[in-house]
């Protein structure tokens, strides 16, 4: 090791033209382990998965729950099966919720999400998820332009005759197969709880897949199961959503296999942004051939889903989205599976596991503010440095600080610095530049980027005296 870099191990001073964004060997290196659990991702599995929900003919949220065959109900139980199936590592259970009437729950309703836990060393969660409901405003009526997307929001809605889904006589039991909408995401999320109990890893976090009823009438289920997680005041990691991630043909005709958008809540430099960020990055280790587009804004104009209610308490959370969709295809008869690509859905469903794998190794966040939310940043004993400070992350072996310029919106340097809690930089403004913190384990895997961030400046009224 260099004097340079022992210097920076214990916390010494380094100038920034010493540190470019440069991997040490572990930043940025495939670990076997993840690679193997990538690799396992079945397309056909998918394939079966998505083709099985679709065959309940609808998973309406208000539909049959006494049906064998048909319904929300027996869509449920079977997804129960295929949880308790895939390993007896998993932890599976129905969260059911008593509803009264409101909003698009049009009469008292049983909302069930379907949850399997894969204990880890410690309690914080990363949630993999997506939607088993599914919905069709307008009934059999797959020509209808109605019966889309569009259907659902503004001025397409008043003039369709207004939601559907708020009128009692609406046909919950009509066909509503959802294979892409969100069999896909379900399909994911089942996929990926039966590869990640049984690759032998032994994770940091507690994994929790979940497949969400009542999105489909506003995020029900999803959000009240993220209220019961804030008033237990557990810690939530990630919550990696999937939402319609199961078709590369988009209704312009335009096919796209290569790339998946992610969405994310900012500000900036919000833990929601950080982890985009984050799966980007590794995506681009394990998945080198799936461009992933970051999108600067919570979800597609105008619509939303299940990571919403993650966000709501402030649980870092994003949405997948295909990269094109077919809207045509969306909240009516006309979503089936051969209108899906499963070897591109793979592609999505590798990219989780990827992401999700490498975070769940990885130590929890570093803390950068004081118990009163202040970021423990400063200008230095001189006023002029860059001098950080963070609280310890439990199983971190080191720390890899990162910054960049105020105006770009991704990291531009970083620099391992060892197992500190503290760390400067001379003569480096801290107006002029961002800075972030991630704990680094023993093997290399590191957290999501905890960013050192200034409050807003509130204002006062000036009272002039009339």
């Amino acid at each position: 090791m260099s004097r340079a870099l022992r210097a920076v191990a214990v916390g010494l001073l380094l100038t920034p033209a010493l540190l470019p964004a440069q991997a040490t060997a572990a930043q940025g290196a495939s670990d076997p382990r993840v690679a193997a659990l990538v690799a396992s991702v079945s397309p056909e599995r998918l394939q079966a998965t998505a083709t099985k929900l679709a065959s309940f003919g609808t998973r309406s949220t208000l539909s049959d729950t006494l049906s064998t065959t048909r319904g929300i109900g027996a869509a449920r139980r079977w997804i129960f099966e295929e949880f308790r199936k895939a390993s007896p590592k998993l932890q599976v259970a129905f969260d059911r919720h008593m509803l009264p009437k409101q909003g698009r729950i049009t009469r008292d309703v049983e909302l069930v999400n379907v949850v399997a836990i894969l204990p880890g060393k410690t309690d914080r969660r990363i949630y993999i998820s997506g939607h088993y409901d599914s919905v069709n405003p307008r009934g059999n009526a797959p020509n209808n332009p109605g019966a889309g997307a569009g259907a659902r929001t503004g001025a397409a809605a008043g003039a369709a005759g207004g939601d559907a889904q708020m009128r009692a006589e609406m046909d919950h039991n009509a066909d509503a197969p959802g294979a892409n909408d969100d069999g896909s995401g379900t399909s994911l999320t089942l996929e990926l709880a039966r590869v990640f109990a049984n690759s032998g890893l032994e994770f940091d976090a507690t994994l929790v897949f979940v497949t969400w009823a009542g999105e489909e009438q506003g995020l029900i289920g999803a959000m009240v199961h993220a209220q019961n997680l804030a008033a237990a005041k557990t810690t939530i990691t990630a919550n990696f959503n999937n939402d319609i991630v199961g078709s590369s043909l988009g209704g312009n005709g335009i096919i796209d296999a290569e790339s998946v958008r992610i969405y994310s809540l900012g500000p900036e430099d919000s833990m929601n942004r950080s982890l985009a960020r984050y799966i980007a990055r590794i995506a681009g280790i394990y998945v080198p051939s799936h461009t992933i587009r970051l999108m600067a804004r919570e979800d597609r104009f105008g619509r939303g889903s299940d990571h919403s209610s993650f966000t709501a308490f402030d649980f870092p959370a994003v949405v997948f989205r295909e990269a094109n969709e077919n809207y045509q295809r969306q909240h009516n008869a006309e979503d089936k599976p051969e209108g899906m690509d499963f070897r591109y859905l793979a592609q999505n469903t590798r990219v989780n596991a990827a992401a999700a794998a490498s975070l769940a190794l990885a130590p929890a966040a570093p803390k950068v503010t004081t118990g009163g939310g202040t970021p423990t940043i400063s200008r230095g004993t001189s006023g002029y440095d860059a001098a950080l400070q963070w609280e310890a992350a439990a199983g971190a072996a080191g720390y890899r600080v990162y910054w960049r310029n105020t105006w770009s919106n991704d990291w531009e340097r970083s620099q391992y610095v060892g197992n500190v809690t503290r760390f400067q930089l001379p003569n480096v403004s801290i107006d002029d530049y961002v800075f972030g913190v991630a704990a680094v384990n023993a093997d290399g895997h590191e957290s999501l980027i905890s960013a050192y961030v200034s409050a807003n400046r509130r204002m006062q009224e000036v009272q002039v005296k009339k």
